[in-house]
């Protein structure tokens, strides 16, 4: 798997061939059955519902024995796909000014945000959305960014970090009794213990998930660097994505499951691959955390300039109620040369070109690619449900799409056809009962 990211240099790509991780199997029970009893299982974890994890040392004899019982519903081995260099930031590269003068934020470096312009100048109107709506009665809004990890320390990031509330830092307990110890602002699943549990230091050392974060987040009028388009949201770090875009089918699920559990309405999906071979984890994972927690995975599109309807990517061509799609577009309007697109795979888009944003050890850089238009997607997302905390995923992901502004080239491209507004979004989500 590789991360969504597109820059205006060339890229030096080492790929991998696929394969599995050799220890680990997921299995989905039928109904009312229990995991039978068989040997050479060295641990079991429970996913959600009835899917599990087993690790053995004798993956083929475990799978044999599992494959045809009638309690089984399905076995899956744990994929991994395209190994992938991956680029960093260039400071001070491809930033571009906002033209608007009605900046509503005392941060510094926000007129470097063109995505805060409004319909007109191309950009998702977040000054005109904070101009006529403001931040008073809004509520707290938790989202997961389930990326590289989270500098949680940087000067725009550390008061919108995610605080699980009822764990105890470094005390190595699992105080909150959810199966994870001292996860204080989200997990890691890319490290795990002996018996395979997800450990938790979310420290990003690429700098892709920092990004991301700042672009939903970053703390407003404090007077340093940028604002982030959502103004009383909690950002939860789960580091799922390898420095080199490799991370696996059970990291993914892991991380959904983790994040719905304990109380993020909203998931920022920055990455992608473009095989899936029939499995079927991460559907039923995102149908779980849909249906039980009321969760919208927003997820990029892709880089490769393609059509997903024919070549599909994923988990963006995954069917799923609580899954939104999303484009990228240019400072100029039209869509990123680099973006992918669909007339039914992709739902909406949104700034990806050269968007300005937070790194580790307080620096801000730019960075392109449908990664970067999920985030900025998120980030109205969350504003929309702050003002509006009873909307449903499907009218909230509704209100995402009714209130794009239409562009007549998107037409045939996305399903909304348009790039989403801030301002339109608001309006339209006070009229829902």
């Amino acid at each position: 798997m590789k991360l969504l990211i597109a820059t205006s240099l060339l890229l030096s790509l080492n790929v991998a061939l696929a394969g599995t991780t050799p220890n680990e199997l997921i299995v989905k029970l039928r109904p009312g059955q229990s995991l039978p009893k068989i040997a050479n299982i060295n641990s079991v974890q429970n996913l959600f519902e009835n899917v599990y994890v087993l690790r053995t040392n004798k993956l083929d004899m475990v799978e044999a024995a599992l494959k045809n019982n009638s309690a089984v519903l399905y076995t899956e081995r744990n994929y991994r796909s395209e190994r992938t260099s991956l680029p960093t930031p260039v400071a001070g590269s491809l930033v571009e000014k906002s033209v608007s003068a009605d900046v509503q934020f005392n941060d510094p470096k926000v007129g470097k945000i063109w995505a805060f312009n409004d319909a007109q100048n191309y950009g998702v109107s977040v000054n005109s959305a904070y101009k006529t709506y403001g931040t008073s009665n809004t509520s707290p809004v938790i989202v997961a960014v389930v990326d590289t990890g989270v500098d949680t320390q940087h000067e725009d990031l550390k008061d919108v970090i995610w605080v699980n509330p009822n764990e105890i830092a470094a005390n190595g307990i699992d105080d909150d009794n959810n199966g994870y110890i001292d996860d204080i602002n989200g997990i890691n699943t890319l490290v795990r213990d002996a018996a395979g549990k997800a450990t938790v230091n979310i420290k990003d050392t690429h700098s892709h998930g920092t990004h991301v974060s700042g672009t939903i987040g970053a703390r407003q009028n404090n007077g340093l660097g940028i604002a982030g388009i959502a103004s009383n949201v909690k950002i939860m770090g789960i580091r799922t994505v390898p420095n080199n875009g490799d991370e696996t089918d059970i990291d993914v699920a892991e991380a959904f499951v983790y994040a719905a559990k304990n109380g993020a309405k909203i998931i920022n999906c920055s990455f992608g691959k473009s095989s899936n071979e029939g499995r079927q984890l991460i559907p039923d994972t995102l149908k779980y955390i849909g249906e039980k927690y009321g969760v919208l995975v927003i997820a990029a599109a892709g880089n490769d300039s393609s059509n997903i309807d024919k070549n599909p990517t994923y988990p963006a061509s995954h069917p799923s109620e609580n899954l939104l799609i999303i484009a990228s577009t240019q400072s100029n309007g039209k869509m990123s040369g680099f973006s992918n697109y669909g007339a039914i795979g992709v739902d909406v888009a949104a700034p990806g070109s050269n968007v300005f944003s937070t790194t580790p050890g307080n620096r801000y850089e730019s960075m392109s690619g449908t990664s970067m238009a999920t985030p900025t997607t998120v980030g109205v997302a969350a504003e929309i449900l702050s003002h509006n905390p009873d909307l449903t995923v499907s009218q909230l992901k509704e209100v995402l799409m009714k209130s794009v502004t239409k562009i007549d080239s998107f037409k045939s491209k996305m399903v909304a056809g348009g790039r989403i507004d801030l301002l339109t979004a608001l309006e339209l989500a006070k009229t829902i009962k």
